[in-house]
């Protein structure tokens, strides 16, 4: 026997029948259902992923450049030069050889050491842009997303503003107008271009956020916990957000290649991260001299090798998880 939920509207079956109903959650909404989703979700996205290649393949060299970055000393532990700050100007230019891996660059630095070391600061500003901006993005995103209205508005349009600026063009302008000197502290001088890239980023996560959560906030189960009185920030936090968080996911990921580019640009440009700090675009832009591409390719070749397999591997990382997370993908 079946009675009507006066709140869905689906069928609840007694004791008699044979079958169940999802019930609310004490929160006000049909929680059960809800996890079992995200879990169903999960669970088939993971699936999807072991299949991949490219899964595997993306996740094993970012995890090789993590360690490498978290500790550069297992790399240049049997090297013949382990210090990235230790300059022989005699052996400037100096190909590779058993002495030098990666031949010398132009001041006498050992380009093995500073490709290994300049690894953590690379790898440093992305991640930490991409978590400025999944924060700022995700909060800006949800609130205009659910409260609609004037503040909708409102933040829609100031993100705009940021979106019209070129990420590449903004981060050149800005570092610019407020350059480093060779005694800036190391946090300044990582903490100025995370600031400036997590600034311009933002409104590509808000916008993706804000677009998940309109799809989200209509649905049944939704509803269903306002009607019952939950709080919207409980609605937020257990309906809303896991639901729309995937596809910030992905996004961000792809992102985060492109923002340790864009550091190498800026620094390349002499712009952005300065000597001493040891970065991959630092190094690409002592290798950058008139002549210097023919007469020492080696200065310009390991660095670039290495940016390009870490910012390759995000993105085929967050490619290989979009396709996962969309079915009609598969």
């Amino acid at each position: 026997m079946s009675e009507m939920n006066p709140v869905t509207g689906d069928a609840a079956t007694t004791k008699e029948g044979t079958s169940t109903a999802a019930e609310p959650g004490p929160d006000g909404a049909n929680a059960v259902p809800t996890r079992e989703r995200a879990r169903s979700l999960g669970r088939d996205a993971w699936e999807e992923l072991r299949k991949r290649p490219s899964f595997w393949f993306s996740t094993a060299l970012i995890m090789i450049m993590i360690i490498m970055a978290l500790f550069p000393q297992l790399f240049t532990a049997l090297a013949p030069q382990s210090d990235p700050r230790a300059a022989d100007l005699s052996r400037a230019r100096q190909a590779p050889s058993g002495d030098a891996w990666f031949g010398f660059d132009g001041q006498g630095y050992d380009i093995y050491a500073r490709t290994i070391y300049g690894a953590r600061a690379s790898i440093l500003v992305g991640v930490l842009t991409t978590v400025g901006t999944l924060l700022l993005g995700s909060i800006i995103g949800l609130v205009a997303g659910f409260r609609g209205g004037w503040l909708d508005a409102l933040l829609s349009r100031v993100g705009e503003i940021f979106w019209a600026i070129p990420l590449l063009l903004g981060g050149v302008l800005f570092m610019t107008s407020f350059p480093s000197g060779l005694d800036t502290p190391y946090s300044v001088v990582v903490g100025k271009v995370v600031f400036v890239l997590t600034i311009l980023g933002w409104p590509r996560i808000a916008r993706i956020m804000r677009s998940a959560v309109l799809q989200v906030k209509p649905l049944d189960y939704v509803q269903a916990a306002r009607a019952l009185g939950a709080s919207p920030l409980r609605i937020v936090l257990k309906h809303v957000l896991p639901n729309a968080f995937t596809s910030v996911i992905v996004v961000a990921t792809i992102d985060l290649g492109a923002y340790i580019a864009t550091e190498a640009t800026l620094s390349f440009l002499g712009i952005g991260l300065q000597p001493p700090v040891v970065s991959w675009g630092i190094a690409i832009s002592n290798a950058s001299g008139l002549g210097l591409l023919q007469s020492a390719p080696h200065m310009l070749l390991f660095p670039s090798v290495f940016l390009s397999v870490t910012v390759l591997a995000f993105i085929m990382l967050g490619d290989a998880v979009r396709d996962a997370f969309d079915p009609k993908g598969r």
